[in-house]
């Protein structure tokens, strides 16, 4: 009730205070984050979306380190960029994008209340391709932290920029070192895995995978191309099928004793029409064969699974859209093709997964919130789901 009174109340003065404005003009609030109190009782509960800090980012992702703190980071802003006030919609992508050249980092020990870490790595701290010297305006995408041997690893892109750079002890922190080389470039979407073995894995684009050097001085396989059992129309081309889960976002999981390969699509297969979805498909080998594409949850392209300290899991989302956040009520029977559109607040939000092995050893993963669970009228794919 406190936030649809609090809705009503943005929108009621637009005309005096709060006024944000699209890069198309579409004058549109901004809400604040979920109360403390709201946030507390839905990490409780663990059957809702729970919008957790309001700010400028992309593709949050959150793990718990070591040191029991989760750790946040996504692509941001540039700390000093005013645009984040004066264009909150901003979508990152193409001229006039507020994507800056640094990872911001945050910390929480309850996903509630979180502290700024700062900047701890630049584009400036990317390894080197060539003799060219580094350009401070290169745009810094979708960076992750993993814990690798005491130290932390941290992978980011655009693929011209791609790095696997390693810290040299507990704090994410410069100074930076390159084991990998240039055997990291062009890697879109970078994301690191560890199997039970210890072995580790690098994921990119969506999806190719390949096995790391004990030592990370390179590459132990050649990439592997995790390609789904299932198929799907293209609607760019009728007289052929899509067998891939999606396009970016790759991330991987070990579930029930089987690997579970997470990837990001548009609901239509279109770039920028309709919502921006993760999917997923299982194996019971890192290298396949993999299954069918199934279904994870609508609006959570490019969502970070993760499980919080008590073994739940959650899959966080953000903004997505060419038009400011829809309302969730009757969104699951809109046809969102028209454009890019989402449900999801400016900030970080994080949304309750169910995660199951079934009796017949299947992997079960789906939103647990109404609002995400099912995909949509413009879904692509048929999933059949009950």
């Amino acid at each position: 009730m406190k936030r649809i009174f609090l809705f009503v109340f943005i929108a009621m003065s637009l005309n005096t205070f709060g006024q944000q404005k699209t890069a198309q003009g579409i004058v549109a609030p901004v809400l604040p984050a979920m109360s403390k109190s709201e946030i507390k009782a839905g990490l409780k509960t663990h059957n809702k979306a729970l919008y957790i800090k309001e700010h400028w980012i992309r593709d949050p992702y959150i793990i718990l380190g070591p040191d029991n703190y989760y750790y946040l980071t996504g692509t941001t802003a540039n700390p000093d960029d005013s645009r984040e006030q004066s264009d909150p919609y901003n979508k990152g992508l193409f001229e006039g994008s507020i994507v800056g050249s640094k990872v911001q980092l945050w910390i929480s020990k309850n996903l509630i209340d979180w502290k700024y870490l700062g900047t701890p790595y630049s584009i400036e701290d990317a390894y080197l391709f060539d003799n060219k010297s580094k350009d401070r305006n290169v745009p810094l995408w979708a960076p992750e932290i993993h814990w690798v041997d005491g130290k932390w690893a941290l992978v980011h892109c655009p693929s011209g920029n791609s790095s696997l750079a390693f810290s040299e002890g507990k704090n994410v922190e410069a100074p930076w070192t390159h084991t990998m080389g240039k055997a990291f470039h062009k890697k879109h979407d970078p994301s690191l895995f560890q199997d039970d073995d210890g072995s580790w894995y690098a994921l990119w684009a969506n999806t190719y995978i390949a096995k790391i050097n004990d030592d990370f001085s390179g590459f132990a396989s050649k990439p592997y191309f995790i390609r789904p059992s299932s198929k799907r129309p293209n609607p760019n081309n009728p007289e052929k099928m899509i067998s891939r889960i999606g396009h970016e976002g790759a991330t991987m999981r070990k579930i029930g004793g089987k690997y579970v390969s997470f990837g990001t699509a548009w609901s239509t297969d279109k770039m920028r029409k309709g919502s921006y979805n993760l999917y997923y498909c299982v194996a019971d080998e890192i290298l396949g064969e993999y299954g069918p594409r199934k279904f994870v949850g609508r609006f959570l392209g490019h969502g970070t699974p993760f499980q919080d300290k008590e073994g739940r899991w959650w899959c966080t989302a953000f903004y997505n859209g060419d038009v400011p956040p829809l309302e969730k009520d009757g969104i699951q029977e809109k046809d969102l093709s028209k454009t890019a559109q989402t449900i999801n607040q400016r900030g970080t939000t994080i949304v309750p997964l169910e995660v199951k092995v079934l009796d017949n050893g299947e992997i079960y993963i789906r939103a647990k919130d109404p609002a995400y669970a099912m995909p949509g009228p413009d879904e692509n794919q048929d999933f059949n789901l009950q």
